[in-house]
Order: C-alpha cells, then sequence, then structure tokens
C-alpha cells in the first residue's frame, strides 16, 4: 500500500533525524514526543542539519523548505497518529517503555498500520509480546546519525505479516537509505553485535590498565580504517545509553565478560554521558555551544 503519513515516535537525535529524512523524500510526517521542549530542539537541529546542506549546494531552498515544511510536531500521541499508516518508535532502549507505547499504539491505530521499531538491543518478540496485533509489528533499525547514515536493519519476527516487511523494505529504499535483511531476529542485529564485541574488547583493555582510550581509537582507526574508534563512537551515542545495553546484556546472560566496564559506570555516575554533555572519554564543546 502506498503510504498516508508516517509518525515518528520520540523527538530525540535518532527520532528527530528519522522524521528529517523521510520528510526529505517526500512523505509527510508527525513527528511525537511528550516533551515541547524535546521537539523544539529537535525542529531546530533539523534545520541547522539542512541549512548547512543549502549552504554547499546540495540543497535547494525549494527543497530546504518542503522538507521543513513537512514535519509537524506533535506533543498528543492520538493527534500524531491520526491519518498515519506507518510509525516508527524511537524512544528510550527500555523494554518496559517500549513495551507500554506499543499497547497505546495498538490501542490507537487500526490493524492496518505498520508498527516499526527502531531497536538495538532487543526483538519484536520481546517488545511485541503485550499486544494482540503483533503480526504488524517489524524491526526497523536506523544508524545514526541518520541524516548520513545508509543502512537500515530490518528484522521481522516469525509472526510478522510478509507484506508488513516488504511496506518496511519499500518505505526505506524510497527515501534513500540501504535495507539489510535479517533472516532471524536476534538482540543487536547484526552490525551492533559486531561493534559490541570491539567495544567490549577495548573496554577490557582500558579496564586492565594495558592502553589507554585514545591509543586504542587510534589503533582501530589506521589498523582498521574504521572512521571512529570504539571510546569515540561511544561518546558520540551516548555514554548512559551504551551502558544501559551493557547490563541489559549481562542481566541476561550473567557472564562476566558482558559485566559493564568500571571505567564507563564512573563516567556515567559523574554525568560525562560523552559528546551531548560535552565530556566523556574526550572533552568536547558545551552542547549549547555545538547546536548554534
Amino acid at each position: 500500500m502506498s503510504e498516508s503519513r508516517i509518525t515518528v515516535i520520540g523527538a530525540g537525535t535518532m527520532g528527530s533525524q528519522i522524521a528529517q529524512q523521510i520528510a526529505l523524500h517526500g512523505f509527510s510526517v508527525s513527528l511525537y514526543d511528550e516533551n515541547p521542549d524535546q521537539l523544539e530542539r529537535a525542529l531546530r537541529s533539523n534545520r541547522g542539519y539542512l541549512e548547512r546542506r543549502v549552504d554547499k549546494g546540495t540543497l535547494t531552498p525549494l527543497e530546504f523548505d518542503a522538507a521543513i515544511s513537512r514535519v509537524e510536531p506533535f506533543d498528543d500521541l492520538a493527534a500524531a497518529l491520526a491519518g498515519c499508516s506507518f510509525v516508527v518508535e524511537a524512544i528510550v532502549e527500555d523494554l518496559g517503555s517500549k513495551q507500554a507505547l506499543f499497547q497505546q499504539l495498538d490501542a490507537l491505530t487500526g490493524a492496518d498500520v505498520l508498527l516499526g521499531t527502531n531497536t538495538s538491543s532487543m526483538t519484536v518478540t520481546q517488545i511485541a509480546s503485550v499486544i494482540p496485533s503483533r503480526d504488524r509489528v517489524v524491526a526497523i533499525d536506523f544508524f545514526t546519525p541518520v541524516l548520513v547514515m545508509q543502512l537500515v536493519e530490518i528484522a521481522p519476527a516469525p509472526f510478522t505479516r510478509p507484506e508488513i516487511v516488504h511496506r518496511a523494505v519499500a518505505v526505506v529504499e524510497a527515501i534513500d537509505r540501504t535495507p539489510v535483511m535479517l533472516d532471524r531476529e536476534i538482540e543487536g542485529l547484526l552490525a551492533n553485535r559486531i561493534i559490541a564485541a570491539i567495544r567490549r574488547e577495548a573496554f577490557w583493555l582500558v579496564d586492565e590498565g594495558y592502553a589507554t582510550p585514545e591509543a586504542i581509537d587510534q589503533a582501530v582507526k589506521l589498523g582498521l580504517r574504521h572512521p571512529m574508534g570504539p571510546f569515540e563512537l561511544a561518546d558520540f551515542n551516548g555514554l548512559d545509553v551504551v551502558l544501559a545495553i551493557q547490563q541489559r546484556h549481562y542481566e541476561r546472560t550473567g557472564d562476566e565478560r558482558d559485566r559493564p566496564p568500571k571505567t564507563l559506570e564512573h563516567l556515567v555516575a559523574d554525568g560525562k554521558l560523552g559528546r551531548k554533555t560535552g565530556s566523556g572519554f574526550y572533552d568536547y564543546e558545551p552542547a549549547k555551544e555545538r547546536s548554534r
């Protein structure tokens, strides 16, 4: 079916950029967040991204105006869902929060509305287990920063209807992103599991005193040709997010190798969450200065 309006739930960095990427390619988007201030920050951030494209000549002023106008902010969930045929959830990586949201989505939308979850650490089976119409739920995991990165991993549950998967793939392709399909769902999907394995080893090397974060990042960038080292990437993603995912993984496996690293716990406890707070493994300009 042709998607009428797409609703993105959550106006954090991920959700706001998903909404803008969709709008850049002609879709009308409802961007929902319960916090009006967060919505305002999201729209301002997206405007800044696109203004830089205009300055570089990769986006025309007319394209800029059209893309900005297609994203409509809402702080009322029912209003945001009105008339939509496709939903992408991009809220906090917490199972209880996601399940509660999907119960609301199930009650507020018709059975033909696709419900996508942008999760990097959970499965559709876990999230959708609490709703009756779970066959319309699929994982649609964008890579950050969404306005730059091509990858979108798509992972259906065993019960996801085939047409739901086809629609997800069609939208991802329509917004100029590359869908990569999983044959079976698994927590962390593909790229994030590989990144997590590298990150676990990198954190262990630091905790045991073998090298500094700077040395490891340099080795990974020069030796493996990664654009960012594991500690730079952790700062970029948010150390609180990285820690929450690590804690969840450790709770599930009980494997001591998966225990959250002490270095990471100490930074988060000190409020040093990476780029968004201006300090993590590295020091950055204050967030308010970067957003100007």
